[in-house]
């Protein structure tokens, strides 16, 4: 027998194994961190959400000065209504979300590139924003994102540790 078919005989079905053992972790590990999402129904039915992995607290430390991209993959919003944040407009769209803490504020910037995998390029920021800041008494064990509405405003609330962070989208 020559080795070429005895190296396919045991070769083949070890690499097979290898493929089907590398997919199934791949594909316990996104359902270990399931996607979340948080909605704002404006009063007309149009609706503006955000994506984002609700990552535990005790996983991942936030730096100041540097967008927070929870998991490893920002936040992703879409909106169907134009917004204001701040004195910027974000049109009808999606966009990434990167919470940028700091030691005394934190802000938040809307980017327009929505690649998957890319690095946050501060040129791509449509707009920026400062975020109202608390501390709260009870710690958040995970990433929590929420939207708080009232008539024409979604206020996201974004809660890590015993971090809080608002700012207000008002839709056009």
């Amino acid at each position: 027998m020559s080795r070429a078919p005895l190296f396919s005989v045991v070769a083949v079905p070890f690499l097979l194994a290898t493929i089907s053992a590398a997919q199934h972790a791949a594909t316990s590990s996104q359902s270990a961190t399931p996607e979340s999402t948080t909605t704002c129904n404006l009063d007309d039915g149009r609706q503006v959400y955000i994506r984002y992995i609700p990552i535990p607290t005790s996983k991942e430390k936030i730096s100041n000065g540097k967008p927070f991209i929870p998991g490893g993959t920002p936040m992703t919003l879409f909106t169907e209504a134009p917004l204001n944040l701040g004195t910027s407009l974000i049109p009808i769209g999606a966009y990434t979300v990167y919470p940028i803490p700091g030691r005394d504020h934190w802000t938040l910037a809307i980017n327009k590139n929505v690649t998957p995998g890319a690095a946050y390029d501060e040129k791509q920021d449509i707009a920026r924003a400062s975020m109202e800041t608390a501390q709260i008494p009870q710690p958040s064990e995970a990433l929590e994102v929420a939207f708080a509405h009232v008539g024409s405003r979604c206020s996201i609330r974004i809660y890590f540790g015993k971090s809080a962070a608002f700012a207000d989208f008002f839709a056009k």
